[in-house]
Protein backbone atom coordinates (compact mmCIF):
# COMPACT_ATOMS: atom_id res chain seq x y z
CA UNK A 1 0.00 0.00 0.00
CA UNK A 2 1.43 3.37 -1.00
CA UNK A 3 2.09 5.74 1.88
CA UNK A 4 2.22 8.89 -0.25
CA UNK A 5 -0.79 10.35 1.57
CA UNK A 6 1.44 10.90 4.61
CA UNK A 7 4.79 11.72 3.06
CA UNK A 8 7.23 14.13 4.62
CA UNK A 9 9.61 15.25 1.88
CA UNK A 10 12.74 17.34 2.25
CA UNK A 11 14.35 18.07 -1.11
CA UNK A 12 17.95 19.28 -1.25
CA UNK A 13 19.37 20.57 -4.51
CA UNK A 14 22.61 18.62 -4.77
CA UNK A 15 23.52 20.43 -7.98
CA UNK A 16 21.79 22.88 -10.30
CA UNK A 17 24.30 23.21 -13.13
CA UNK A 18 24.71 21.85 -16.63
CA UNK A 19 26.97 19.04 -17.81
CA UNK A 20 29.96 21.41 -17.45
CA UNK A 21 28.86 22.94 -14.17
CA UNK A 22 29.37 26.60 -13.29
CA UNK A 23 32.00 28.01 -13.41
CA UNK A 24 32.96 26.48 -16.73
CA UNK A 25 36.62 25.56 -17.20
CA UNK A 26 38.62 28.39 -18.82
CA UNK A 27 35.62 30.76 -18.97
CA UNK A 28 36.06 34.37 -17.83
CA UNK A 29 32.42 35.53 -18.11
CA UNK A 30 30.86 37.45 -15.22
CA UNK A 31 28.86 34.42 -14.09
CA UNK A 32 31.86 32.12 -13.96
CA UNK A 33 33.83 34.81 -12.11
CA UNK A 34 30.97 35.69 -9.76
CA UNK A 35 31.71 35.79 -6.03
CA UNK A 36 28.11 34.85 -5.22
CA UNK A 37 27.97 31.26 -3.92
CA UNK A 38 24.59 30.85 -5.65
CA UNK A 39 26.38 31.15 -8.99
CA UNK A 40 28.52 28.07 -8.21
CA UNK A 41 26.69 25.10 -9.68
CA UNK A 42 27.62 21.41 -9.54
CA UNK A 43 26.10 18.92 -11.98
CA UNK A 44 22.33 18.52 -11.55
CA UNK A 45 21.09 16.08 -8.93
CA UNK A 46 18.42 16.04 -6.23
CA UNK A 47 18.42 14.51 -2.76
CA UNK A 48 15.01 13.50 -1.42
CA UNK A 49 14.69 12.70 2.25
CA UNK A 50 11.32 10.95 2.52
CA UNK A 51 10.07 9.71 5.87
CA UNK A 52 13.65 9.45 7.08
CA UNK A 53 15.08 7.64 4.03
CA UNK A 54 17.47 9.20 1.50
CA UNK A 55 16.79 8.87 -2.22
CA UNK A 56 18.91 10.52 -4.91
CA UNK A 57 17.89 11.37 -8.45
CA UNK A 58 20.99 11.05 -10.66
CA UNK A 59 24.60 10.54 -9.64
CA UNK A 60 26.92 12.65 -11.76
CA UNK A 61 30.66 13.33 -11.47
CA UNK A 62 30.11 15.55 -8.40
CA UNK A 63 28.33 12.79 -6.44
CA UNK A 64 31.14 12.41 -3.88
CA UNK A 65 31.41 16.14 -3.25
CA UNK A 66 27.65 16.51 -2.96
CA UNK A 67 27.32 13.65 -0.47
CA UNK A 68 30.11 15.07 1.68
CA UNK A 69 28.70 18.60 1.57
CA UNK A 70 25.26 17.47 2.75
CA UNK A 71 26.69 14.89 5.20
CA UNK A 72 24.65 12.01 3.80
CA UNK A 73 25.54 8.87 5.74
CA UNK A 74 22.89 6.44 4.48
CA UNK A 75 21.37 6.00 1.04
CA UNK A 76 18.23 4.01 0.27
CA UNK A 77 18.29 4.18 -3.55
CA UNK A 78 19.35 6.07 -6.66
CA UNK A 79 16.86 6.86 -9.43
CA UNK A 80 18.29 7.70 -12.84
CA UNK A 81 16.76 9.99 -15.44
CA UNK A 82 19.04 8.91 -18.31
CA UNK A 83 22.53 7.68 -19.10
CA UNK A 84 24.50 10.82 -19.95
CA UNK A 85 27.84 11.26 -18.19
CA UNK A 86 26.72 14.15 -16.01
CA UNK A 87 23.99 11.93 -14.54
CA UNK A 88 25.71 8.59 -13.93
CA UNK A 89 29.50 8.97 -13.67
CA UNK A 90 29.42 9.25 -9.88
CA UNK A 91 28.09 5.73 -9.45
CA UNK A 92 31.55 4.37 -8.68
CA UNK A 93 31.44 6.35 -5.43
CA UNK A 94 28.63 4.26 -3.96
CA UNK A 95 31.40 2.04 -2.59
CA UNK A 96 31.35 3.85 0.77
CA UNK A 97 27.63 3.15 1.14
CA UNK A 98 28.23 -0.49 0.19
CA UNK A 99 30.75 -0.75 2.99
CA UNK A 100 28.69 1.08 5.63
CA UNK A 101 25.33 -0.49 4.77
CA UNK A 102 26.71 -3.97 4.01
CA UNK A 103 24.68 -4.45 0.82
CA UNK A 104 24.61 -3.36 -2.83
CA UNK A 105 23.10 0.02 -3.66
CA UNK A 106 19.67 -0.15 -5.28
CA UNK A 107 19.62 1.69 -8.62
CA UNK A 108 16.39 2.24 -10.55
CA UNK A 109 16.61 2.81 -14.30
CA UNK A 110 14.97 1.85 -17.56
CA UNK A 111 16.43 -0.90 -19.75
CA UNK A 112 18.44 1.34 -22.10
CA UNK A 113 20.07 3.11 -19.17
CA UNK A 114 20.89 -0.19 -17.49
CA UNK A 115 22.59 -1.35 -20.69
CA UNK A 116 24.77 1.77 -20.62
CA UNK A 117 25.64 1.23 -16.96
CA UNK A 118 26.69 -2.36 -17.63
CA UNK A 119 28.89 -1.17 -20.50
CA UNK A 120 30.50 1.78 -18.71
CA UNK A 121 30.91 0.01 -15.37
CA UNK A 122 31.68 -3.37 -16.88
CA UNK A 123 34.04 -4.21 -14.01
CA UNK A 124 31.06 -4.16 -11.62
CA UNK A 125 29.31 -6.90 -13.56
CA UNK A 126 32.34 -8.98 -14.58
CA UNK A 127 32.40 -12.69 -13.77
CA UNK A 128 35.67 -12.23 -11.92
CA UNK A 129 35.33 -9.11 -9.81
CA UNK A 130 38.23 -6.97 -8.66
CA UNK A 131 38.31 -6.43 -4.86
CA UNK A 132 36.74 -3.18 -3.67
CA UNK A 133 34.57 -2.42 -6.70
CA UNK A 134 31.13 -0.84 -6.16
CA UNK A 135 28.16 -3.14 -5.75
CA UNK A 136 24.98 -2.28 -7.64
CA UNK A 137 21.55 -3.86 -7.58
CA UNK A 138 19.79 -2.77 -10.75
CA UNK A 139 15.99 -2.49 -10.78
CA UNK A 140 14.10 -2.16 -14.05
CA UNK A 141 11.54 0.62 -14.29
CA UNK A 142 8.97 1.22 -17.00
CA UNK A 143 6.57 4.07 -17.61
CA UNK A 144 4.32 3.20 -14.72
CA UNK A 145 4.38 3.86 -10.96
CA UNK A 146 6.65 1.79 -8.74
CA UNK A 147 7.23 1.64 -5.02
CA UNK A 148 10.29 1.61 -2.80
CA UNK A 149 9.48 0.80 0.82
CA UNK A 150 5.88 1.89 0.29
CA UNK A 151 6.84 5.22 -1.30
CA UNK A 152 5.34 5.58 -4.78
CA UNK A 153 7.39 7.15 -7.56
CA UNK A 154 5.71 8.07 -10.83
CA UNK A 155 7.97 8.23 -13.91
CA UNK A 156 7.23 11.08 -16.31
CA UNK A 157 8.28 10.35 -19.90
CA UNK A 158 10.07 13.38 -21.30
CA UNK A 159 12.36 13.96 -24.27
CA UNK A 160 15.91 15.31 -24.26
CA UNK A 161 15.92 16.24 -27.99
CA UNK A 162 15.19 12.73 -29.36
CA UNK A 163 16.39 10.81 -26.31
CA UNK A 164 13.63 9.47 -24.02
CA UNK A 165 14.35 10.39 -20.41
CA UNK A 166 12.40 10.16 -17.17
CA UNK A 167 11.33 12.82 -14.74
CA UNK A 168 9.83 11.72 -11.44
CA UNK A 169 6.88 12.65 -9.28
CA UNK A 170 6.67 11.64 -5.65
CA UNK A 171 3.74 12.93 -3.65
CA UNK A 172 3.20 16.56 -4.60
CA UNK A 173 6.75 17.14 -5.86
CA UNK A 174 7.87 16.69 -9.49
CA UNK A 175 11.44 16.81 -10.81
CA UNK A 176 12.11 17.35 -14.53
CA UNK A 177 15.63 17.78 -15.90
CA UNK A 178 17.36 17.54 -19.30
CA UNK A 179 14.08 17.98 -21.14
CA UNK A 180 12.79 20.08 -24.02
CA UNK A 181 9.51 18.24 -24.67
CA UNK A 182 6.80 16.60 -22.55
CA UNK A 183 3.87 14.85 -24.28
CA UNK A 184 0.41 16.02 -23.21
CA UNK A 185 -0.51 12.67 -21.68
CA UNK A 186 2.62 12.84 -19.52
CA UNK A 187 1.84 16.39 -18.45
CA UNK A 188 -1.39 15.04 -16.99
CA UNK A 189 0.72 13.10 -14.46
CA UNK A 190 2.25 16.34 -13.22
CA UNK A 191 -0.98 18.28 -12.72
CA UNK A 192 -1.75 18.84 -9.06
CA UNK A 193 1.93 19.06 -8.21
CA UNK A 194 2.57 21.65 -5.51
CA UNK A 195 6.33 21.83 -6.01
CA UNK A 196 7.76 21.68 -9.54
CA UNK A 197 11.50 21.54 -10.19
CA UNK A 198 12.23 22.00 -13.88
CA UNK A 199 15.23 22.59 -16.13
CA UNK A 200 15.65 26.02 -17.73
CA UNK A 201 19.04 26.08 -19.41
CA UNK A 202 19.15 29.69 -20.55
CA UNK A 203 17.07 32.44 -22.16
CA UNK A 204 17.92 31.51 -25.75
CA UNK A 205 16.23 28.45 -27.28
CA UNK A 206 18.18 25.16 -27.08
CA UNK A 207 17.85 21.92 -29.02
CA UNK A 208 17.56 19.60 -26.01
CA UNK A 209 16.61 21.67 -22.95
CA UNK A 210 13.79 24.01 -22.05
CA UNK A 211 14.77 27.64 -22.12
CA UNK A 212 13.22 30.09 -19.65
CA UNK A 213 10.20 30.88 -21.82
CA UNK A 214 9.42 27.20 -22.39
CA UNK A 215 9.85 26.31 -18.72
CA UNK A 216 7.49 29.12 -17.71
CA UNK A 217 5.02 27.80 -20.27
CA UNK A 218 4.95 24.49 -18.41
CA UNK A 219 4.50 26.38 -15.15
CA UNK A 220 1.50 28.22 -16.61
CA UNK A 221 -0.07 24.92 -17.67
CA UNK A 222 0.60 23.02 -14.44
CA UNK A 223 0.04 25.90 -12.00
CA UNK A 224 2.11 24.55 -9.08
CA UNK A 225 2.30 26.47 -5.82
CA UNK A 226 6.02 26.98 -6.28
CA UNK A 227 8.51 26.27 -9.06
CA UNK A 228 12.30 26.04 -8.86
CA UNK A 229 14.51 26.28 -11.93
CA UNK A 230 17.48 23.93 -12.27
CA UNK A 231 20.12 22.78 -14.78
CA UNK A 232 21.15 26.39 -15.40
CA UNK A 233 24.08 27.37 -17.62
CA UNK A 234 26.46 30.27 -17.27
CA UNK A 235 24.80 31.69 -20.40
CA UNK A 236 21.65 32.35 -18.38
CA UNK A 237 23.25 35.07 -16.28
CA UNK A 238 23.74 35.85 -12.62
CA UNK A 239 21.44 34.25 -10.05
CA UNK A 240 20.40 37.64 -8.69
CA UNK A 241 19.56 39.00 -12.16
CA UNK A 242 17.50 35.96 -13.17
CA UNK A 243 15.40 36.08 -10.01
CA UNK A 244 14.33 39.66 -10.74
CA UNK A 245 12.69 38.52 -14.00
CA UNK A 246 10.63 35.67 -12.58
CA UNK A 247 7.01 35.50 -11.44
CA UNK A 248 6.55 35.69 -7.67
CA UNK A 249 6.05 31.93 -7.28
CA UNK A 250 9.06 30.91 -9.44
CA UNK A 251 12.54 30.76 -7.95
CA UNK A 252 16.07 30.19 -9.16
CA UNK A 253 17.39 26.96 -7.69
CA UNK A 254 20.87 26.90 -6.22
CA UNK A 255 23.15 24.25 -4.78
CA UNK A 256 22.26 23.39 -1.20
CA UNK A 257 18.74 24.87 -1.37
CA UNK A 258 16.26 22.91 0.76
CA UNK A 259 12.54 22.67 0.17
CA UNK A 260 10.22 20.94 2.65
CA UNK A 261 6.82 19.53 1.81
CA UNK A 262 4.13 17.44 3.47
CA UNK A 263 1.91 15.44 1.13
Amino acid sequence: MSQNSELKIEATFFGTGTSQGVPVIACNCEVCKSADSKDKRLRSSLLLKINGHNFVIDAGPDFRQQMLREEVNLLRAILLTHEHVDHIFGLDDIRSFNWIQKHPTDIYAEERVQTAIKRIFDYVFADHKYPGIPKMQLHLIENKPFEIDGVEFIPIRCFHHKLPVYGYRVGDLTYITDTNSIPENELEKIKGTRILIINALRRKKHISHFNLEEALGIVDEIQPEKTYLTHLSHDFGLHSDIQKELPENVFVGYDGLQVKLKS
